[in-house]
């Protein structure tokens, strides 16, 4: 009989340590509940009627820099005209956004155009998006400005995140490691280019510069000898 009086005691001793342990546990809990909830109304807040409003701004700044770089005006592309606003002032004012975020590309290739390679290399370099075929053509683009500054390393490596950027673009692809494979002669890296070149051929043996592999692979793959020399 006492054992069975006893077992009710013990689960009501058990229930009595439980709710004192959600009791003490309540008030940070519910605290945390309130600030995340506060933190994803402030996070809502701040998108909705700061950075939305910021992004549209943004976008139609860079309107006219796009009708200029349209029209390959690079000087008016980066400095507007007056009455329309470059893609500098963009950048400027608009940091963070998905505007000012394509501004740094529109600044890079009209620098590499007007011959500022070091001003290209900077804003190439901070310039990033998700669509394949812009991608490639930035980090092309950054390659030519690493070329012309005579960074080769720098420039064979752009040339060949260019090309793997989107793959799929066999031309610009197999340009681009083209490009990266000379380079590399050019510096003395004669394996690495062997090897590019082997990659086109392999990846592109349809595009211009797979046919054009051959005569480089050829080449590079004959070992020097006292006949080759002279």
């Amino acid at each position: 009989m006492s054992e069975q009086i006893q077992a009710p005691q013990e689960g009501q001793v058990m229930a009595e340590k439980l709710t004192g342990s959600f009791q003490k546990i309540q008030k940070p809990l519910l605290l945390g509940i309130t600030v995340l909830a506060l933190a994803i109304g402030g996070w809502w807040a701040y998108q909705e009627y700061v950075q939305k409003p910021k992004e549209e701004k943004a976008a139609e700044a860079l309107f006219m820099a796009e009708r200029f770089f349209g029209q390959d005006s690079s000087r008016l592309v980066l400095d507007g005209n007056g009455s329309a606003k470059g893609v500098l002032y963009v950048i400027n004012n608009f940091s963070g956004t998905q505007a000012a975020n394509l501004a740094h590309y529109y600044a890079g290739v009209s620098y590499l155009k007007l011959g500022e390679f070091e001003n290209a290399v900077k804003h190439l370099k901070d310039f990033s998006t998700d669509a394949k075929q812009i991608q490639l053509l930035a980090l092309g683009c950054l390659g030519d400005a690493y070329a012309e500054l005579n960074k080769k390393t720098e420039a064979i490596d752009a040339y060949k995140k260019a090309a793997k950027a989107f793959d799929t673009d066999e031309n610009n692809a197999s340009e681009y490691l083209f490009r990266a494979a000379l380079l590399a002669e050019t510096n003395g890296q004669t394996k690495e280019a062997l090897e590019i070149f082997k990659s086109i051929k392999s990846a592109y043996p349809k595009t211009d510069k797979g046919f054009q592999a051959d005569k480089y692979i050829y080449r590079l793959s004959i070992e020097p000898n006292d006949l080759s020399s002279k």
